[in-house]
């Protein structure tokens, strides 16, 4: 699709920016459909674009060694942008980016991306705030995953999915569960059963639907909140919607 220079808040990240600084990078961009299970990049990738997702949302994910296994850390949506360590001087995908929404995404070139860097004070200081931000969160998501038992982290997963999807309702698999969250199917399916016995979600053959938003929020872990803390008081109040 071609470049849009109009005035989009589709991107909660790029919604903060001052008017003039946002036009300025969306005329550097394209806007681009992104599908279900595509890979953007895979550890050791050189970086070859910037994605601000609008309707989509990625999830990023590290092999263990060896690849016999895989964790989710971060799940970005329409709150953030995937692609920022050209920031770091880094230009090496450091995770794989796994489209889990399919939708629209703002997508930027990496030179392009990083000669808005080099010439926008605005714009690298909002994006440092939000790389401060990822890193708070990357270190919750360790200790969510080291402490917190599986029913909890999926209710943790759940939300966050149903903040970047903007719906209730949404397509998942025990097997991709299984794989975001880094356990055995079973641990799902019990996971899954006892929040479905509590009234909080319904699943049936692929399709997840959160009956009680307030409940599930009650049967996750803190991580859920703590990280929507840490984006509104680190992004300001400006900050259309601040999902973990």
């Amino acid at each position: 699709m071609s470049p849009s220079t109009s005035e989009p808040a589709h991107n909660g990240l790029l919604a903060t920016l001052p008017g003039p600084v946002r036009r300025q990078v969306l005329a550097r961009c394209e806007q681009v459909e992104i599908a279900t299970a595509a890979v953007l990049c895979e550890p050791g990738d050189r970086i070859r674009h910037v994605f601000f997702p609008i309707d989509s949302f990625i999830s990023l994910i590290t092999p263990s060694a060896g690849g016999a296994a895989s964790l989710e850390i971060r799940l970005v949506g329409d709150e953030g942008a995937m692609g920022l360590s050209l920031m770091l001087g880094v230009n090496v995908a450091p995770f794989r980016g796994l489209v889990q929404g399919a939708g629209q995404a703002w997508r930027m070139a990496a030179a392009d991306f990083i000669g808005e860097i080099d010439e926008s004070p605005a714009l690298r200081l909002k994006l440092s705030r939000y790389m401060y931000v990822t890193m708070v969160q990357l270190a919750q998501t360790v200790a969510c995953t080291r402490f917190h038992v599986v029913e909890a982290r999926l209710a943790r997963w759940l939300l966050m999915t149903r903040d970047r999807a903007h719906a209730d309702q949404f397509r998942v698999t025990h097997e991709s569960l299984a794989y975001m969250l880094g356990v055995r199917r079973v641990g799902i399916t019990r996971a899954a059963s006892s929040l479905q016995r509590r009234s909080l979600i319904r699943y049936s053959r692929g399709k997840l639907r959160i009956l009680d938003g307030r409940g599930l929020e009650s049967a996750a872990c803190g991580c859920y909140t703590a990280d929507k803390k840490t984006y509104s008081r680190v992004m300001g109040s400006s900050a259309r919607h601040a999902p973990t």
